[in-house]
């Protein structure tokens, strides 16, 4: 749902604006540093970026998912580490808190989101827990009006950053299922958390991941996300799923750049005399990812929508997330085809996509996590 078209062509044009003037000239540093500059980071907070889906009485720009989706296929437009600096707080950061938090945990951070004074992880992801959430082994025993945390939470995004983290962990041990799992608001530089070395990953330079670990960290009782134990894992779900057509969207935005950078790519290299764009067998390359990215495109569009209009899009959202970041690595390939020995060296830029878009499949819900809650529920309407 598109609440007002001009307010929503202004964000477009400033967004698009802010990626082509300055994003896309400083994705080779990027790459080459590994951090963001500074000054992109503050021209972030002062377009909104941090406080996308943060409601208005909270201080941020309270888009719709139809309108979180058209931003994220703008910011799609360049290297996917600058969507990652922010995606965290719009996203699984922050909606938890939004979801099921009380009335006095949004008020206390929703606002410092907004702005991106603090930057939100979700810590989720363990050693030896991952598509399985439910089995988590991170504790957090009450003791009077606190909860005594422990464990290590793997491959948590903007961790080194982080002003808080949005931290599930069992706080019912005998229950070894998702009842036991709470849900906590827990600052980051609250006595027992330790923050491991950035992880060195295979792409998406800039966009940093570490271990985050809890050793008899002390957390308030009133950091409980909504005061209740147990509603954790629901939280997580619920988080996931529109946190799903949002990566989606970035899936279509980034393909829709690799096509691009193909195309031209091909109407300039020449070959047997003419431009390799006039051969047919690329010509079905580029064919073949333009139908691909139209189809997820307008999945993702769909869902969006059916998801404004207050429907259950838990099926949608894994069928965006699965074909979008699937159709995103096919589109990755043949780009890179395209280039030919070019696409295999770094100065093209193009191998770097292929990199940065691997983890599209992986994180938040893997290929085949989508597939079993698909298929999951469809047996589960069915039977109905």
């Amino acid at each position: 749902m598109i609440r007002d078209p001009q307010t929503l062509e202004a964000l477009l044009d400033a967004v698009n604006r802010f990626v082509r003037e300055r994003l896309v000239p400083a994705e080779a540093i990027v790459a080459e540093t590994d951090e963001i500059p500074e000054d992109i980071v503050r021209e972030m907070k002062e377009l909104g970026l941090f406080g996308l889906t943060v409601p208005e009485e909270y201080g941020g720009l309270g888009v719709t998912m139809e309108e979180e989706v058209m931003v994220m296929l703008a910011m799609g437009q360049t290297s996917p580490c600058f969507r990652s600096l922010f995606g965290t707080t719009v996203g699984i950061g922050s909606q938890g808190i939004l979801f099921d938090g009380t009335e006095a945990q949004r008020k206390k951070y929703l606002p410092r989101l907004a702005t991106g004074e603090l930057i939100a992880s979700f810590a989720l992801t363990e050693p030896d827990t991952g598509s399985d959430a439910a089995s988590l082994r991170t504790t957090a025993i009450r003791e009077g009006d606190h909860y005594i945390v422990n464990g290590t939470k793997r491959f948590i995004t903007n961790a080194p950053h982080a002003g808080i983290f949005t931290l599930m962990a069992r706080t019912n041990p005998q229950d070894k299922g998702a009842g036991g799992v709470s849900a906590f608001i827990v600052e980051a530089d609250t006595p027992g958390i330790t923050i491991g070395r950035k992880d060195r990953k295979m792409g998406q330079r800039g966009a940093h991941t570490a271990d985050v670990i809890f050793e008899n960290c002390k957390v308030p009782a009133s950091q409980l996300i909504g005061g209740r134990e147990g509603q954790g894992f629901k939280t997580a779900m619920k988080v996931l799923e529109k946190g799903r057509i949002h990566i989606a969207a970035i899936c279509v935005g980034v393909a829709e750049r690799m096509q691009r950078d193909a195309l031209h790519y091909a109407m300039e290299r020449n070959q047997f005399g003419q431009p390799i764009a006039e051969f047919q067998l690329v010509q079905a390359m580029l064919a073949d990812s333009q139908a691909e990215i139209y189809a997820a495109r307008c999945m993702v569009i769909d869902a969006a929508r059916q998801r404004d209009a207050g429907r259950n899009v838990a099926t949608e959202a894994s069928c965006c997330k699965l074909f979008a970041s699937e159709m995103c690595g096919r589109v990755a390939d043949r780009a890179v085809q395209i280039f030919g020995g070019a696409g295999y060296v770094s100065d093209y830029g193009i191998e770097r996509f292929y990199r940065d878009v691997r983890l599209f499949r992986l994180y938040e819900g893997t290929t085949q996590i989508q597939q079993i809650v698909i298929a999951r529920n469809l047996v589960r309407e069915a039977m109905r």
